[in-house]
């Protein structure tokens, strides 16, 4: 892709990808979107109480509303800068964290397992070695 390419003139694959687009539901939209930008810190690109969407970089977290607060395995990981830190921010945030960082050996990471305000469950890990983490 050159400077010049829109985002929309450019895509890959058969299927020809654009972008992708992480989807979690969401029971209280104001107070998820407020978790999502100001304790896991994406930046908020569209807001409705039905839909929203929050970015960092090119990843796209996106919130339908509707979700009835039951617990909902996700996937979604994030990469944090100090998991020791971050794992209490999420708790102060309105979420939880369901088991501790944990030294995941081999893996080179350590991880921890949390719930975000709307009880959806997001990974939260951290690079063992402090030079990959600025």
């Amino acid at each position: 892709m050159t400077s010049n390419d829109s985002p929309q003139s450019y895509h890959k694959g058969r299927v020809g990808l654009l972008g992708i687009k992480y989807l979690i539901s969401a029971t209280n939209m104001d107070r998820a979107v407020e978790f999502y930008r100001d304790v896991i810190g994406l930046d908020v690109q569209v807001f409705s109480p039905y839909w929203s969407e929050l970015t960092h970089g090119s990843a796209t977290v996106a919130l339908h509303g509707g979700g009835d607060g039951s617990y909902a395995e996700t996937g979604l990981s994030f990469t944090v800068k100090d998991i020791f830190e971050a794992c209490p921010a999420i708790i102060d945030g309105g979420g939880s964290v369901r088991s501790e960082p944990e030294d995941r050996g081999e893996e080179g990471i350590y991880l921890a397992f949390a719930t975000d305000t709307e009880n959806n469950g997001i990974m939260i890990s951290q690079l063992k070695d402090p030079d990959l983490n600025t």
